[in-house]
């Protein structure tokens, strides 16, 4: 017998250090258009659109970015006292008369920094300095707008969960960079500019903020045609640019959700009108910033919740109805219940009945103030958009928020929920969140003992598709192989999402799963027809028929586009890694995998793929060096501890190896072949060890043959 080796595909990414802005630094393009023709700034639009023009030039879009002026401060920010001190360095704001500035005192002496722009301002402001190479940089303190104070900006969002605590990131981290992470969300018509060879930018944008053309497109025809048209008795009927007047609901919440998503983007390209799935992936709740039953917990944006909604599902609603172009809420003031008519509006008539709660006072309930509690991360409030009915049940089973004991903050879950089920007996909906919550965490633990249920609902015709777009994703390490022909239907779903999530965890492995994908290569949808390919470059494409082959390559070359996208994020070299590697260009791999370290030294996945890489050219010592490298950062991961017992076994240092592998056999499920390598190192001199090591990974693969003889040749060892 020898040592299997294992090939560490692409996995989810788990920082040590995390905050808000690596959400951003995922998000893209929203609103930028293939060139810069035709763009002539909202000044252009006041000549003709005076009003929109003033409400979307004060509104929180127009705002979203803007220049650090005397005129700002003064009107929105409060003296900074005293200096806040972040791991033994003060820093404090200075917003006198003048350039405006935040001065650093620590070990290594004084340095000011000044501020040049702001972003934000509904419930912060974040200040952005210059720093080397073209880098705007969030500033290490910022400033609180609701209670008008200044705070430690990364320590705000540190998140902290049940398996590990993160570490605030020093405010110079990349993730804080505004070329990579925040751009096209706060300012419009933006060009990186960004140089690998040297790593720096030359940003430049049209304007500060969310402008007319992000949404209308480019205007200098439409504004050309209706000067023309000036004093005309007839106007145009062609508008020369976007109107959402022509667009569906489905277009108008596509077009919202570029900046208003936890996404990846594939694209640098979107422009309204388009398709969200065409220019993005969308996070799911595989993702701990969500609580298993899909309430916010970490910081979030609006899609994944809002696809949940039940009014979203019907197909009725868009992101206008309730809020105008600039972003303002309609009904904050007047009418508040009036967002959910005209589809609620039996309830909206009878608040008393339908909430059980008086209505004759100042803290009546809202139909909002129930169905979408505010909550608050990061010293920022997020309402949530999926608009169920308050559970209570989920909140004792998950901890989850809820709005009964929000309002009711004297009271607990258990209280809230006996009044639940007192008011609704049936209770039905809160029976399914609770249901499908149990499964979403039963999946992050790898609890494949309850895969039956999670079978159940995949194959279930009125599941919620956030709900199996994290389920497909988060079997990807289930050695269960009933999953495959689950996995196969889900690949005719109709949510692209789910069609490109199970693209992605099905691979292209075995003829039958390559049959199914075959056709996802000339779906609608850019996001399916990528993931498909990728999962193909897993088969010999000189296997596949030649019309079809032909088309493997139109999509693989829109592969390749989607990983070039964005050069400064180290997961597109990382993702460039794998491709290089699946096509056999082993130097070409290695070369992108170190680019990847290069741009992001602290993730361990490039380190272990390298090492992987490496090894296959015959350079041990270098592969050792990249693991070595893998396993100062994360000395439990358990894909670090396998390949390293793997390679040490393989250099005959079998103790070495012994160690790391009992390692990595502590998540059996996730690496049976730990266990069975482990088994093969001690089984000479502990054949019943070797027994139970051999049972533990037919446990997890059940009918793996190599593990069965395995087991039956141990067996054997044993005394009689």
């Amino acid at each position: 017998m020898c040592v299997q080796q294992v090939i560490i595909r692409p996995m989810k990414l788990a920082f040590r250090i995390y905050c808000f802005l690596v959400v951003a630094s995922l998000l893209s393009g929203c609103g930028q258009k293939k060139s810069d023709e035709g763009y002539v700034g909202s000044r252009s639009c006041i000549e003709c659109h005076k009003r929109f023009y003033h409400l979307w030039d004060s509104s929180y879009h127009g705002k979203a970015m803007q220049p650090y002026t005397d005129n700002f401060a003064v009107s929105n920010l409060t003296a900074h006292a005293e200096a806040i001190d972040i791991d033994g360095v003060k820093y404090q704001a200075n917003i006198s008369a003048g350039k405006g500035y935040v001065t650093e005192k620590g070990p290594k002496g004084a340095k000011k920094y000044p501020i040049e722009h702001v972003m934000g301002g509904k419930n912060v402001f974040f200040f952005l300095t210059p720093l080397e190479r073209g880098r705007l940089q969030v500033m290490p303190i910022s400033y609180r707008v609701i209670t008008k104070e200044w705070y430690d900006t990364t320590a705000s969002m540190v998140r902290h969960f049940d398996l590990e605590e993160d570490e605030a990131v020093h405010w110079t981290d990349r993730l804080l960079t505004f070329n990579t992470a925040c751009f096209n969300c706060h300012v419009s018509q933006l060009r990186k500019n960004y140089d690998l060879a040297t790593d720096s930018y030359k940003t430049v944008w049209g304007e500060p903020g969310i402008n007319c053309e992000t949404c209308h497109g480019p205007c200098e025809d439409h504004n050309r045609v209706f000067r023309e048209a000036k004093g005309k008795e007839t106007q145009p009927d062609d508008l020369h640019l976007l109107s959402w007047k022509t667009l569906s609901a489905e277009q108008r919440n596509d077009a919202c959700s570029g900046c208003h998503a936890k996404a990846a983007s594939i694209t640098m390209a979107f422009v309204p009108g388009e398709k969200f799935f065409d220019h993005y992936d969308l996070t799911c709740l595989e993702d701990r910033d969500f609580y298993p039953d899909g309430r916010d917990l970490g910081e979030n944006y609006t899609l994944t919740s809002w696809m949940m909604s039940p009014c979203v599902k019907s197909g009725k609603l868009d992101c206008i109805h309730c809020h105008t172009s600039s972003g303002r809420y309609r009904f904050a003031k007047e009418n508040h219940n009036g967002a959910c008519l005209p589809c609620h509006d039996k309830r909206v008539a009878d608040i008393k009945s339908h909430s059980h709660h008086k209505t004759d006072n100042e803290n009546s309930p809202t139909c909002v103030g129930c169905h979408m509690p505010l909550t608050t991360f990061g010293n920022m409030n997020r309402s949530d958009h999926s608009m169920r009915p308050p559970s209570p049940a989920s909140s004792i089973e998950f901890k989850s928020p809820n709005s009964c004991v929000m309002c009711h903050d004297k009271k607990d879950d258990e209280w809230a929920a006996e009044k639940v089920a007192e008011w609704h007996p049936e209770r039905r909906w809160s029976k399914r969140i609770v249901d499908e919550g149990k499964l979403v965490r039963w999946a992050r633990a790898e609890k494949w003992e309850h895969f039956a249920e999670m079978l159940e609902y995949l194959e279930a015709e009125d599941s919620d598709v956030i709900v199996i777009a994290s389920l497909v994703r988060l079997l990807a390490p289930c050695p269960d192989q009933r999953k495959i022909p689950a996995l196969r239907t889900l690949l005719k779903h109709k949510s692209p999402l789910v069609r490109a999530s199970t693209a992605v965890t099905i691979g292209g492995f075995d003829v039958e799963s390559v049959r199914a994908l075959l056709p996802l290569l000339d779906d609608e949808y850019r996001l399916v027809r990528i993931r498909a390919a990728n999962a193909l470059m897993n088969y010999q494409r000189n296997l596949l028929p030649m019309a079809v082959r032909k088309r493997f390559e139109e999509v693989e070359k829109e592969l390749v586009e989607s990983m070039e996208s964005q050069p400064d994020q180290w997961s597109s070299h990382y993702n460039f890694g794998n491709y290089w590697g699946q096509r056999g260009d082993l130097l070409k791999s290695i070369a992108s995998y170190e680019t990847a370290i290069k741009l992001r030294s602290d993730v361990i996945m490039p380190y272990v793929n390298a090492s992987i890489a490496v090894s296959q050219t015959g350079d041990g010592n270098k592969a050792y060096q990249y693991l070595q490298k893998a396993y100062e950062l994360e000395p439990k991961n358990v894909a670090v501890n396998m390949n390293m017992g793997l390679l040490m076994a393989e250099r005959g240092d079998m103790i070495v190896a012994e160690k790391h592998l009992r390692v990595a056999v502590a998540d059996c499920n996730s690496m049976p072949q730990a266990a069975y390598n482990l088994a093969v190192i001690v089984g000479e001199k502990n054949p019943a060890e070797a027994v139970e090591l051999c049972k533990k990974a037919m446990e997890a693969v059940p009918g793996n043959q190599k593990y069965q003889q395995a087991l039956m040749y141990y067996m054997s060892k044993l005394p009689k």
